[in-house]
């Protein structure tokens, strides 16, 4: 549900029905109309209220789709993918985060930075569900995500396959403004209050740290991410401007 979020996935073909609340209009809805019937694609016109019971009374703006189910990757496609994107691919790996808003977001992110894919578990970790498509504002569709049944082996299979790994840690070793970004890199964020899970942290190369100035102690998993992305976008596109990332 959501305008973006529909219209990314229309784009990518990834839906079945569309309803749409009477009366509604604007740039995006006039994109969304045009689009679906191109695709032959159903679209209803319904009461503002039947989209309030469809979308469990979420912030819907007016559009609610019924969609398809997520393709997610496996790793080996996963690899191949982000190899034949870029020379050097940046993947983020994530420990069973929970949060469909920590979730959406470090998808938009990391969309938004240009980075190449997403890894989750298929246990205990949050999913690709409406609510985190709807915060990820499109960037769900865009962005490769794998499932794996053990991270802990998919990072050894990453390592296998050429990919230097680091973890970010309230202790980790290094600052974030110190890690050398270079060459295939899978960045491991952990889930909310427990952090990375030791044998995952024992099978990273190097752990990264995000110095606290003020009284804050500690970061969201979405926002500590951030920081880390865009220092390796920066590093990679900024400081290494020619170069290929």
């Amino acid at each position: 549900m959501g305008r973006r979020p529909v219209l990314e996935a229309l784009r990518r073909g990834h839906l079945q029905r569309i309803y749409l609340a009477a009366g509604q209009k604007g740039e995006i809805i006039g994109q969304i109309d045009r689009a679906a019937r191109q695709q032959g694609l159903p679209l209803k016109i319904v009461p503002r209220t039947a989209l309030n019971r469809l979308s469990g009374g979420g912030n819907h703006q007016g559009v609610v789709a019924l969609a398809s189910p997520f393709g997610y990757l496996d790793l080996d496609a996963m690899i191949e993918r982000s190899k034949a994107v870029s020379r050097h691919p940046f993947l983020i790996a994530l420990d069973h985060l929970q949060d469909p808003q920590n979730f959406g977001s470090l998808l938009r992110t990391a969309d938004a930075a240009g980075m190449h894919g997403v890894i989750i578990p298929e246990d205990r970790s949050v999913s690709i569900t409406p609510a985190v498509r709807k915060v990820a504002a499109g960037a769900a569709e865009r962005l490769p995500v794998a499932r794996v049944v053990n991270l802990v082996r998919a990072v050894e299979q990453l390592k296998d396959a050429g990919f230097w790994i680091y973890g970010a840690a309230m202790d980790g070793e290094l600052p974030y403004y110190r890690v050398d970004y270079s060459g295939p890199f899978v960045l491991a964020i952990g889930s909310e209050g427990r952090g990375l899970s030791r044998l995952l942290r024992e099978r990273c190369d190097g752990t990264i740290s995000i110095p606290m100035c003020g009284e804050a102690s500690s970061l969201n998993a979405a926002v500590a991410a951030a920081v880390i992305i865009y220092a390796a976008a920066a590093q990679r596109e900024g400081w290494r401007r020619g170069t290929e990332r």
